[in-house]
């Protein structure tokens, strides 16, 4: 497997979507920064991959990530973060995206199925990006998380950000 093969690009991500909705495949979307990758995110991932056929993840860039997490986040650079999560059996495909939310990402991908994480309810989750998936014909799943297991709780441990 060639970890750099699952990156898709903003002029790859519509042909690859259509691939599979061709395919007549259900393609689940989420996203997040996944900065140290840990048990909540991989049992996270794992639950969205098996809502479909396909799992893409969008992971917000070095600027989007400082911009949510403040000046010293990220830990690891976009690519890093990029290539680990490529190497994930669960992970089909990832995309870097540089905006503050995923409207633009969940636009280009037209999911059938948008995860978000047990932090999340329907009601607290961004509204334009629900109503956005939902005019796209697809829908918002809400996953349990794993309590305790957060990059937040991590950092603090190892005593910095």
């Amino acid at each position: 497997m060639n970890l750099r093969e699952k990156l898709l690009t903003r002029e790859g991500l519509p042909n690859w979507r259509e691939e599979l909705r061709r395919a007549g495949k259900t393609l689940v979307c989420t996203n997040g920064c996944f900065d140290l990758l840990h048990l909540g995110h991989v049992s996270y991932l794992e639950a969205a991959r098996n809502l479909g056929d396909a799992l893409l993840v969008a992971v917000n860039s070095d600027n989007s990530v400082r911009r949510l997490k403040g000046p010293k986040r990220p830990v690891n650079p976009e690519m890093d973060r990029a290539l680990v999560l490529a190497a994930l059996a669960s992970v089909d495909a990832v995309y870097i995206f540089p905006e503050p939310d995923a409207r633009p990402f969940l636009e280009l991908a037209k999911p059938d199925i948008y995860a978000k994480g047990g932090d999340y309810t329907l009601d607290t989750i961004n509204q334009d990006e629900r109503r956005l998936v939902e005019s796209l014909g697809g829908r918002v799943a809400v996953l349990a998380g794993i309590p305790g297991r957060s990059t937040t709780t991590l950092l603090e441990k190892l005593g910095g950000h």
